[in-house]
């Protein structure tokens, strides 16, 4: 068996049994071509299944050693290298007996995930109402503030929101069913002004068959991520928002404004569909450091030697 048809194997047994999104199978083949490309030069050929057992942990930090030095990617991207080279041995290991002798001990560079940057409750209201402005069509408008109210109304990521069929239309008082990460179900509940958005949209498109896309690309199509954030980022531009102003911003924000309203942690947890404490803590940092803002613009000594 040769490196690349090992490759194969792995690729589509994450496809099929661990029904893995199109963007990490694309994401995680990547790196790994990019790693048995370096492995063929590094061990003057093409690896095969003995190649791959005969690895040592050096061999791997030969490879992230490179990207980092001749190809300049960041810790993070060197990270999910290196999760994608051990998913891919442990898996060799499990179906075909290789001893993953490379990655035992082997720690990853370290990553320092960036502070969520959410946006205030008036710009997201700004959001959901105005950004629409920059289409060309009534409906186009309608449609992207349906968007963007349901993804700051309910917390969703875009795919989750895009993935959406007319079916699933969000109606207040029976709760959202949301298909997350890892195909992980989740419910959350819809506000009023969710189901007015989406009705709204929905009314200018006479009667859809329940299986068709909740959300229309100008074409017909099932909207594209890019369209969306292609309209968010020209609204921005002209109204005056940071860069960090995306569709996934309205997440932050969601959960941002809940906590600071006093939601507690699990909660934001379970409505998000983190399968970790750990990364809804996130916000509470970014609470914090709004707390520390506050207090230093108000308290009577803050500008005080």
């Amino acid at each position: 068996m040769t490196g690349l048809q090992a490759r194969a194997l792995w690729l589509e047994w994450l496809e099929k049994e661990r029904r893995a999104s199109p963007r990490t199978l694309e994401a995680y083949g990547a790196d790994l071509a990019a790693f048995l490309g370096f492995l063929t030069r590094h061990l003057g050929g093409e690896p095969d299944f003995q190649a791959l057992a005969d690895l040592h942990p050096a061999d791997i930090r030969a490879f992230l050693a490179e990207r980092a030095m001749r190809d300049g990617v960041s810790n993070a991207t060197r990270a999910r290298q290196l999760a994608a080279i051990r998913g891919f041995l442990r898996f060799l290991a499990r179906r075909h007996g290789l001893v993953p002798k490379a990655i035992a001990g082997l720690r990853g560079p370290k990553v320092v995930p960036p502070a969520p940057r959410p946006l205030t409750p008036d710009q997201a209201i700004d959001v959901t109402r105005d950004a629409g402005s920059v289409e060309d069509t009534t409906f186009l408008a309608v449609r992207d503030s349906a968007l963007f109210t349901l993804l700051y109304g309910c917390g969703l990521r875009i795919s989750e929101a895009l993935a959406l069929n007319v079916a699933d239309a969000p109606r207040a008082g029976t709760g959202l069913r949301v298909i997350g990460k890892g195909d992980k179900e989740r419910i959350v509940p819809v506000l009023p002004a969710v189901e007015k958005a989406v009705a709204s949209y929905l009314a200018l498109r006479g009667t859809p068959a329940p299986d068709a896309p909740l959300f229309l690309g100008a074409r017909g199509g099932r909207l594209d991520p890019g369209q969306a954030q292609k309209v968010l980022r020209t609204y921005r531009r002209l109204v005056g928002l940071p860069e960090s102003a995306t569709p996934h911003a309205l997440r932050h924000s969601f959960a941002t404004h809940l906590l600071t309203a006093g939601a507690d942690l699990r909660s934001i947890q379970e409505l998000l569909g983190h399968a970790s404490l750990s990364t809804t803590q996130r916000y509470t940092t970014v609470d914090s450091a709004k707390l520390l803002e506050t207090w230093q613009k108000a308290h009577p000594r803050a500008g005080s030697e």
